[in-house]
């Protein structure tokens, strides 16, 4: 059997020998090309794509004389762009869930969301979002069917970094009491109250993929604790995953600030002592500030949506001057007629201008910062050789004006053309 086994190897490795040989290879010319962390950008380069990866950068790069060529000598071109809060696999409706998680978790069967989230991928995608962060609410681990069929060329999408099933106390967020208790018992959470259910809850989640680990801190009138949060952190942190927790409450933030999470998701009441505390932590701040338009669709009327909504980007302009690591997320989960959920997720940097956050530093919560939260920054996040070859172009320069991400035209994610031309 060796040498059987011994020559297929060989074969193999002699056919993927051939096949990088002969790879094509993408040139790209671009008018502006920004890097995000520096806050720079340069004319008159050149980016050489090949195998799905950046394999050069320059002014006087040697272009094959087969390469694609693809020109964008009038647009600015920078790294595709990031959602560190998705629920792919989510669309609660006002009209027929009533806007609650618990009816949609129990009247949406996997199938249909599991084409919903096709959609969304597709759409998220095609706006300029070439990496997500899925939060849950993706019932019976739909978020890792959807990875699998993305990551093997099944469906189109962004790269998704997802976190299973969310872990949660009793309950979950589900606020209706309904008729049987065994109808808490579906998909949407793992409830998990003891440490070996916290054990068990964060190893299944991993067993499916997940790379990233979900709580809900504080969804009832009964929390998880800073020692429980630590628990849970120390846990996930065996198979190298971090810790992402949803808090809606100030005892939340705090307990999960406390604890050192990775993230603080939401965070809607953060005291001056919360904030110079998760500055000091390194938590980072995923701030969903939700637009008018999308707290509309939530069935709210107009003056609490503004009011609503003003509230956060005041929130956010607090977590802001106070140093706060903040990373852009939408936690979009309500579908707009006639929008895709890519442009509605886009619009959600209107609340970073509202609270007076510059462009390059929105560009930086979009792409390089966000990088790093996701654990992806060696891979994605900026444009440099032997990095995956995700990109965008815009006809407008959004290091200025950061309304120039919503004319996104060009999308490229792993080396190939997602949207916009090329020519021989």
């Amino acid at each position: 059997m060796r040498p059987t086994i011994s020559r297929l190897c060989a074969v193999l490795v002699s056919l993927v020998s051939i096949a990088t040989a002969h790879a094509q290879i993408t040139a790209i010319t671009a008018g502006k090309l920004i890097d995000p962390e520096r806050g720079t950008e340069t004319t008159g380069q050149t980016i050489l794509v090949e195998g799905g990866k950046i394999k050069a950068i320059g002014s006087s790069l040697q272009i094959p004389s087969d390469a694609l060529r693809v020109d964008l000598s009038g647009e600015t071109v920078l790294p595709g762009l990031f959602d560190a809060h998705t629920h792919l696999l989510a669309d609660i409706s006002a009209r027929w869930d009533l806007g609650d998680f618990w009816i949609m978790a129990i009247q949406r069967r996997a199938g249909f969301r599991a084409i919903q989230g096709v959609r969304h991928a597709k759409e998220m995608l095609e706006s300029g979002f070439t990496t997500v962060r899925d939060v849950g609410n993706s019932g019976d681990h739909l978020d890792s069917d959807l990875d699998k069929a993305i990551r093997f060329g099944e469906v189109p999408g962004p790269t998704m970094v997802f976190s299973g099933r969310i872990i949660s106390p009793y309950g979950g967020q589900f606020w209706d009491t309904p008729t049987d208790p065994k109808m808490l018992d579906n998909p949407e959470y793992l409830v998990a109250d003891s440490r070996d259910e916290m054990r068990k809850a964060v190893r299944e989640n991993i067993y499916w993929g997940a790379r990233v680990i979900k709580i809900v801190v504080d969804g009832q009138k009964y929390s998880y604790s800073a020692d429980d949060i630590r628990f849970i952190v120390a846990e996930a942190a065996q198979a190298g995953v971090k810790v992402a927790a949803h808090v809606q409450t100030e005892r939340g933030a705090r307990a999960a600030i406390e604890a050192g999470v990775a993230s603080i998701e939401h965070g809607w009441v953060l005291t001056d002592e919360d904030l110079a505390l998760a500055k000091m932590n390194g938590v980072t701040l995923v701030s969903t500030d939700f637009t008018v338009a999308e707290l509309l669709v939530q069935d709210m009327d107009r003056e609490r949506a503004e009011r609503t909504h003003q509230k956060y980007v005041a929130r956010l302009k607090r977590a802001w001057a106070a140093g706060v690591n903040v990373v852009f997320g939408t936690d979009v989960m309500t579908d707009i007629k006639g929008r895709t959920r890519g442009d509605v997720a886009m619009e959600y940097i209107d609340s970073f201008r509202e609270a007076g956050i510059a462009a390059p530093d929105i560009l930086r919560a979009m792409t390089t910062r966000a990088a790093v939260l996701l654990g992806v920054e060696k891979e994605r996040g900026a444009l440099q050789p032997g990095m995956a070859a995700d990109l965008v172009a815009t006809p407008e320069d959004p290091l200025h004006d950061i309304d120039g991400l919503k004319k996104i035209d060009f999308v490229m994610k792993d080396g190939k053309l997602v949207r916009g031309s090329s020519s021989h």
